[in-house]
């Protein structure tokens, strides 16, 4: 059973029995990572920020971008969600983790639900978002995550649409509009 409200937002938010979603505060959590039985720790942040020793029999990996709309995170789409199955498959688990656990690291959660479970974005969007409802991806990994969905499944469930607020991707469309003063 995954965590919700203010307990995911502090913790590791349980995204599959394998897969963890974080910001670094939980990721440096070394009582939450050992309880959680992870394996394996991609940071997806510019700095490697680690307090304290590295764990033993913990893999760490680092993916050094910034959470800007033009950082190539879709470079790593593919070498992260198959490190994410590939350490299920070994009986890990893994947490991916960026500074605030909003943009990058659900991005790639993302990711791996739409190549390896076989889900759309839209569907990989709520997924992990149940999980953790802040999670919001920016504009530019939106762009990107939607040009994967075409690739692995030759249509797209997300578009980007013009709204009063900017271009957003349509599921938000709704929310802008909810939040727009009468």
């Amino acid at each position: 059973m995954h965590q919700s409200g203010l307990a995911g937002l502090s913790g590791l938010c349980r995204v599959t029995d394998h897969l963890y979603l974080s910001n670094l505060t939980a990721a440096n959590d070394s009582s939450q990572v050992t309880r959680c039985q992870i394996t394996c720790i991609v940071n997806v942040s510019e700095t490697k920020i680690r307090r304290g020793p590295p764990l033993p029999g913990v893999e760490y990996i680092h993916i050094p971008l910034p959470d800007s709309a033009v950082s190539p995170l879709s470079e790593h789409f593919d070498s992260v969600a198959d490190k994410i199955q590939l350490t299920a498959e070994r009986g890990g688990r893994t947490l991916v983790h960026c500074i605030a656990g909003v943009s990058r690291s659900s991005s790639l959660c993302m990711a791996y639900l739409m190549k390896h479970r076989g889900v759309g974005l839209l569907e990989a969007h709520d997924w992990v978002r149940s999980c953790r409802p802040i999670v919001r991806p920016n504009n530019g990994f939106w762009k990107q995550l939607i040009r994967y969905e075409m690739e692995l499944r030759g249509c797209t469930s997300v578009r980007m649409v013009c709204s009063s607020m900017g271009e957003l991707p349509d599921i938000y469309e709704q929310e802008a509009t909810n939040m727009m003063p009468l």
